[in-house]
């Protein structure tokens, strides 16, 4: 069903439940993994530019070497990437670069006012834009939910399961301007 997954990471707290995830799909369904991470240096140039884009990098790698640390032992086939740009973007991107057909991430699940403040994030910019499904995966766990890990590939059914999976095919698609016909 999936034959090459693409992981954005940008080393959060919480992204081992991301990888996990995707880890028991690429079990499951025999899929590689593109590990991606984005160096964001879409930002006012400022004395200190090179070294917040050092630092970035420098977290970049690292979040990719423990996605990579876990694949292998995991015995998953991986693969890192490192891009520069708009995160959203660059992430859709990789889609067609790398040919991936499921994108799994994290989100942090944000509700009522917080979500509203918060609109925008790079996990909703990539669910609206994104050519294939993507699957999110809360970065946090909030008391009374449970995550079934057994097999990796709970989807939500819409019953209070915590995975959500976006896709702009079929019915509502995105035309390819971020709206939805």
């Amino acid at each position: 069903m999936y034959a090459r997954l693409l992981v954005p990471t940008d080393g959060s707290r919480g992204t081992d439940r991301v990888v996990d995830r995707a880890l028991g799909l690429a079990t499951r369904f025999d899929a590689h993994v593109d590990a991606l991470s984005v160096v964001d240096e879409t930002f006012p140039a400022t004395s200190e530019y090179n070294v917040v884009v050092e630092t970035r990098e420098d977290e970049a790698e690292a979040a990719l070497e423990a996605v990579v640390e876990a694949c292998e032992r995991a015995g998953v086939g991986v693969e890192p990437h490192l891009r520069r740009g708009r995160p959203h973007e660059e992430i859709v991107a990789a889609v067609d670069a790398y040919g991936s057909d499921l994108i799994v991430m994290g989100t942090h699940g944000r509700r009522g006012l917080d979500r509203i403040r918060h609109l925008g994030s790079v996990t909703e910019r990539v669910v609206r834009t994104s050519p294939v499904p993507v699957l999110t995966t809360p970065l946090t766990v909030e008391e009374g939910d449970e995550m079934d890990d057994e097999d990796g590939a709970g989807v939500s059914d819409g019953a209070g399961a915590n995975d959500e999976v976006g896709s702009n095919v079929g019915a509502g698609a995105n035309d390819g301007t971020g709206e939805y016909r």
